[in-house]
Order: structure tokens, then C-alpha cells, then sequence
């Protein structure tokens, strides 16, 4: 199995759905040609590629691609959800790793509508029906709240209830990911409020206020993957990003027919694909100095925090009130880049995005928003239905 490095990332500004200009191949002409232009290769080099978005017409991949060129390489769509992007950048990992590739490609794109997640096929059975049907035996159902918030909002409030966490907690999450998206000239949102604003922000469904939850948005991300004799041999060692661990999970008995409120949004697959990275990276996660997570709403990245083993279960309100999770605190840092909440959540791309940012934390290139020092980095993409994927990035390893 060879070494595996990220040697170039690109992505565009995230916007609302509607306002960005162009397309969809425009949007991933953009982030391949920035990828590639950030690795200094051409993309008659790429070997294969993996086209991750949720929302398009079958081999919607190869038209955004064929904008890079028409070398007539293997080209894979993707499709897990909200773990999308991760799920192409963990295929195109796994083909350099096992020495099929030298050169791959990982691009998400996605061009969505306005307004709150929904089911695109109700005329067949819904992957999510039976973990939809584990929430309502447990907790309900609220017929005037959109399904996404209101499943992590259950979960939410199952924390509340067992650990004693509050609403303020979960509020300061998103007030942090805000301010830290000012410094990021790629987020959807780039504005500062005061804690009182997200709590005052309109409830969507409690204790998740607007400013606490993902925007759907437009975009591309992309990334590519080299084995390290391609590296060695084009010197490509001062961009080089090792991927030192990856995983990718799927639900358990405990994240659907067994599940807690908090199972059944991804609880056991984050903890299950955590351990496996980094135990592939052999680091544990004291030694992680930043981290970009799924916050598709606050309360996800609370509980992620104890799925990642950040904090104990039942304790991850705890990080908050030190503030240990931004600049200045005693964690890693979290969601530099502001986040879904902040950054926006293009869904085949946000994972590429997430990949983007840690690659330029470690290679010291984030500019107002970079975490000093960073030495290891790990990413964490959740699509219910579902997938988890964790990722660890470190420096790059050279032998003298």
C-alpha cells in the first residue's frame, strides 16, 4: 500500500442557490483548473477521476469534468448524501493507496434549490424511512418542521435531557462558526453576530434557530491525490498533504432499528469511523490541531465533538463553555472555515471544501483564519442514509 498525499485543492466561493453565475461545469471547471493549477500539474497527468453531487442527471460528473479535458480516463459518479464529497475524495485515496492510480481526482459540484432539504422521489420507498420511523417511535413527529432540522434537533434535545446541555450551548456553536467565516473569503456568509442575535434568530425548530442551521448553496470543491513516487519524482514535496488515516462507515443496528435520538443521526458511525482513521494514522485525537466537522446544524457539532472523542459522551457541552473549540482555547480548533452553518453546504462539494481548507491550514495558507502551528489536521462528513467519513491529514513525512 503506497502513501497517499493531497498535492492540489481549489474551490469556489459558495453561494445561494440563484445567485451565483454560471453552472454547474463552470463552478467545477473552476475548482479542478484552481486543483490543478495548486498542484503545478496538467490534467493529462489524472489517471481517474470521482465526480461526487446529489442533485443532477446521471453522468452529470463527466460533463463537469470534460471541462478539464477529454483524455478518456475512468470517471465514476458519486452520490452519499451529505458525505458526497468525501466519499469521491475516500475512492480516489483508495485507488493511489492500493497503487492503481498515481494521479486522481476528487471534484464535488452541486447546484441545489432554495429552502429546506426534501425527498426527490415520493413516488418509491425513501432511503431514510426506516431511521425517519425510529425517531417518530421514539420522539414524534412535528408536521410544521422540515425533516433535517427536526431530526437533529431530536437529538438536540435527547442531550438536553440526558447530560444536562442547554440551549446556550448549542447557540455559542453557531455564533463561533460565524465569526470565524469573516476570515473566509469562500463562505457563503461572512458576517459577524453577537450571541443574542443567533438566539434570537427565528426558531426553526427548538433549540435550533436559523443561525444555527446549514444553508442549501451553489458550488464546486475538488482535490487531487497522488501516490508518494509521483510526488518524489515531479517534487512536489512544499505542497504536499499526507492522508495519514480514512474510513468510511455505514449504519449499525445502533444507528437505525436500535438507535437513540442520537443514533439515528450518524452517533455511532462518526465514533466507529473516527477510531479506524485514526488508528490508521496512528495519532490519537489530543494530538489534532484543527479540525473541519459536519455542522449541518449546531447541535451535530456538539455531539460530534463526543463522537470524535474530543469530549466524553454526555460532556461535549463541556468544550463549549471553556470555549476550547476556537482561537485562543484549549482544543483544536473547529471549523475554521465557518463551517456549513456559515460557509454554506453545497452537498457533493462540501467535503472537497472541507479537504481544501485543513490542506491549507497545514501548509500555512489560511491567511486571517489560520490555526498556528498545525501539524495534524482531521475532517469529519456525515450523510444520513448513510455514510460517515473521517479523515487525518498531517505534514508530509520525508526522508532525509
Amino acid at each position: 500500500m503506497q502513501r497517499t498525499y493531497v498535492i492540489g485543492v481549489g474551490m469556489t466561493k459558495f453561494d445561494k442557490p440563484g445567485s451565483k453565475q454560471g453552472d454547474y461545469p463552470d463552478w467545477a471547471a473552476e475548482a479542478g483548473g484552481k486543483a490543478l493549477a495548486d498542484a503545478g500539474i496538467d490534467y493529462s497527468l489524472v489517471q481517474e477521476a470521482y465526480a461526487g453531487y446529489c442533485y443532477g442527471d446521471s453522468t452529470a460528473g463527466e460533463r463537469a469534468i470534460y471541462g478539464l479535458g477529454l483524455t478518456g480516463i475512468p470517471i465514476v459518479n458519486v452520490n452519499n448524501n451529505c458525505s458526497t464529497g468525501s466519499s469521491a475524495l475516500y475512492l480516489a485515496r483508495r485507488a493511489v493507496k492500493a497503487g492503481l492510480s498515481d494521479v486522481a481526482l476528487a471534484i464535488g459540484f452541486e447546484k441545489m434549490e432554495r429552502g429546506s432539504l426534501g425527498m426527490k422521489f415520493p413516488d418509491r420507498t425513501s432511503p431514510m424511512d426506516r431511521h425517519l420511523a425510529r425517531l417518530v417511535e421514539l420522539r414524534g413527529w412535528d408536521e410544521s418542521a422540515p425533516f433535517a432540522p427536526q431530526l437533529f434537533g431530536a437529538a438536540g434535545r435527547e442531550h438536553m435531557e440526558l447530560y444536562g446541555s442547554k440551549p446556550e450551548h448549542f447557540a455559542w456553536i453557531g455564533w463561533k462558526n460565524h465569526k470565524h467565516s469573516v476570515e473566509n473569503p469562500y463562505s457563503q456568509f461572512q458576517d459577524e453576530y453577537s450571541l443574542q442575535d443567533i438566539k434570537d434568530a427565528r426558531e426553526i425548530f427548538s433549540p435550533l434557530t436559523k443561525l444555527q442551521c446549514s444553508p442549501t448553496s451553489d458550488g464546486a470543491a475538488a482535490a487531487i491525490v497522488a501516490s508518494e513516487r509521483f510526488v518524489d519524482e515531479h517534487d512536489l514535496w512544499d505542497r504536499a498533504i499526507e492522508i495519514a488515516g480514512q474510513a468510511l462507515t455505514t449504519d449499525t443496528p445502533a444507528t437505525r432499528d436500535e438507535a437513540t435520538a442520537i443514533g439515528v443521526v450518524g452517533f455511532d458511525m462518526t465514533r466507529d469511523a473516527a477510531r479506524l482513521a485514526l488508528d490508521e494514522a496512528q495519532t490519537a485525537i489530543g494530538d489534532v490541531d484543527v479540525i473541519e466537522l459536519h455542522d449541518c446544524f449546531s447541535t451535530n457539532e456538539l455531539l460530534t465533538y463526543e463522537g470524535l472523542g474530543l469530549a466524553e459522551v454526555g460532556h461535549g457541552h463541556e468544550l463549549v463553555e471553556r470555549q476550547a473549540t476556537t482561537y485562543g482555547g484549549d482544543g483544536p480548533v473547529v471549523n475554521p472555515s465557518g463551517g456549513l452553518i456559515s460557509k454554506g453546504h453545497p452537498l457533493g462539494a462540501t467535503g472537497l471544501a472541507q479537504c481544501s481548507e485543513l490542506t491549507w491550514q497545514l501548509r500555512g495558507q489560511a491567511a486571517g483564519r489560520q490555526v498556528d502551528g498545525a501539524q495534524v489536521a482531521l475532517q469529519h462528513n456525515l450523510g444520513l442514509g448513510g455514510a460517515a467519513v473521517v479523515t487525518v491529514y498531517r505534514q508530509p513525512q520525508v526522508a532525509a
